[in-house]
């Protein structure tokens, strides 16, 4: 059959920008899932969001099924009207997609390898689930509506505490999905039962940014994992209280995730802007209140240091758009640990949780420092890190 026209929203930035187009999760409508991450991207990117057919502002919807290669295509050829606006015909672009946009996504880096020049792919496996589960809802919802899936998907949808904490992002997305066309949704199920695409991940070799939810039911880590593993170039965030909509539950996340894969230079030229990019990232990464400890804590004697701290350390070397925040928390950890610099491994160890590792990725970095930097450091280190985790045990990453 023929895929309805995709239709889209521009969320932020302007054409002057590189384009990134972001794709929505299956019930969800590009503006609920998308705007909070596309605010904070819209000064760096041409920000485009795709509704699937009978989601959102996208009002044809089919009545049979599609593959998720027509779906593909449906997608490509209304980013190319979008790029024919820009002056860019048959150009190309960012990608990032949660869920159902994710798997367009992969088929995207798969069918148009020279089209999409890397993408964030959230919550999202080249596998979901088995073909008898997705077609037994999409006739489900053919008979019923997508009103019956609010319960379920209230439930499975996001990590622990965010209903409360976001009541009003949840309503959001809960109101899209009831009012998604039933038959558009069904179709979208139908598209999922068939797309299994393990066995030609090694094919797609531009950058993937795989995001995990670590509470994710329909795409878990471990899944998540091979999808990063199974490409040419990947790479995996685990996020660690968040469900199946990471780009509502933690936009902040992904957003620099997007920045880091287009290798956005972030890196500040003069004093003046390492010195206030420098404190912002210190503020993200150690906290507010740590910082605010230090800041007062300044005299004349210890100024100048302080303020060459966050102009070259935070400023210069954290700002850098070559290693994820993630992966620059590993580094750091294990110098603590080798030169025994316990004082400051604390502080990084909840800086850590705050970039994203999770608790087993800080004892893995720990038993490696045993091996290369001896077991006497380590066992400090242990000590050290499970007090700090304690501390925050239910918090969720320290800030």
């Amino acid at each position: 059959m023929t895929v309805p026209a995709i239709t889209g929203v521009q969320l932020g930035g302007s054409a002057e920008l590189p384009l990134l187009v972001c794709g929505p999760s299956l019930g969800t409508s590009a503006t609920a899932l998308w705007s909070t991450a596309a605010e904070l991207l819209g000064g760096e990117f041409h920000v485009v969001a795709w509704d699937l057919p009978g989601h959102g502002y996208n009002t044809a919807a089919p009545e049979g099924s599609f593959t998720m290669g027509e779906l593909a295509d449906a997608v490509l050829a209304f980013v190319d009207g979008v790029l024919g606006e820009r002056g860019e015909p048959a150009g190309s672009f960012l990608y990032a997609g949660d869920s159902v946009g994710g798997a367009v996504g992969q088929q995207l880096l798969l069918d148009h390898p020279e089209r999409v020049r890397a993408a964030v792919i959230a919550c999202s496996v080249p596998r979901f689930a088995d073909t008898a589960m997705w077609h037994d809802r999409a006739e489900k919802v053919r008979t019923s509506g997508t009103p019956i899936m609010v319960e379920g998907s209230a439930r499975r949808w996001f990590g622990p505490g965010f209903l409360e904490r976001q009541p009003s992002a949840v309503a959001a997305l809960l109101h899209s999905l009831q009012e998604a066309d039933r038959f558009g949704y069904a179709a979208v199920c139908d598209a999922l039962a068939d797309f299994d695409i393990r066995s030609e991940l090694h094919r797609i070799s531009a950058p993937v940014t795989a995001i995990a939810g670590a509470y994710d039911e329909s795409a878990p880590v471990a899944r998540m994992a091979a999808l990063a593993h199974g490409v040419a170039d990947g790479r995996l965030i685990v996020l660690d209280r968040v469900g199946h909509q990471a780009p509502v539950e933690a936009p902040e996340e992904i957003a620099r995730a997007i920045r880091e894969i287009a290798r956005i230079p972030m890196a500040p030229t003069t004093i003046d802007d390492r010195s206030a990019a420098g404190m912002t990232v210190r503020r993200e990464v150690l906290g507010d209140a740590h910082v605010d400890r230090a800041t007062a804590a300044i005299t004349d004697l210890t100024r100048d240091f302080q303020e060459f701290i966050t102009d070259y350390a935070w400023g210069s070397i954290w700002t850098r758009p070559g290693l994820a925040r993630r992966d620059r928390s590993i580094a750091v950890l294990t110098a603590l640990v080798a030169r025994g610099h316990h004082e400051e491994l604390g502080m990084h160890v909840r800086a850590a949780r705050t970039n994203g590792l999770t608790v087993e990725e800080i004892k893995e970095v720990l038993l490696q420092s045993a091996i290369y930097c001896g077991v006497p450091d380590a066992n400090t280190a242990f000590r050290i890190a499970q007090r700090v985790l304690d501390d925050a045990d239910g918090r969720g990453p320290s800030t």
